[in-house]
């Protein structure tokens, strides 16, 4: 109703008019209208920024070349981060990481040794 115009004015009616006739306080007006436009959304909201070094699945596999051509068989994240720079592969620490966490592919960590009572 509110996108309807009066016949005499030819003006869209207020929000505030609409809800008072409706009976409807407008914060339930603008809720039922967001569910519905997010509805009617094509695509759902994503990370807003530069969508980075390609997908997931990309990275992972320059990850995988840059382990497979190491002289080493352990590679921390740092290590495969500054290797993707050095390639031109420009993309977060964190998230080299992440993907490497996330497929077992970091460096097995020694646990450290401990004095029993320490001074």
């Amino acid at each position: 109703m509110s996108r309807t115009t009066s016949p005499s004015a030819h003006i869209r009616y207020p929000m505030v008019t609409v809800c008072r006739i409706w009976g409807v306080p407008r914060a339930t007006l603008y809720r039922h209208r967001a569910v519905a436009n997010a509805a009617n959304d094509a695509h759902p909201p994503g990370r807003r920024g530069p969508q980075g070094a390609g997908s997931d699945t990309e990275l992972l596999e320059r990850i995988r070349a840059v382990i497979a051509a190491s002289p080493f068989t352990g590679e921390g994240y740092r290590k495969v981060w500054a290797r993707l720079r050095v390639q031109g592969v420009r993309t977060a620490a964190r998230r080299v990481r992440r993907i490497m966490r996330d497929n077992a592919l970091l460096a097995p960590q020694r646990p450290t040794q401990r004095l029993e009572h320490p001074h």
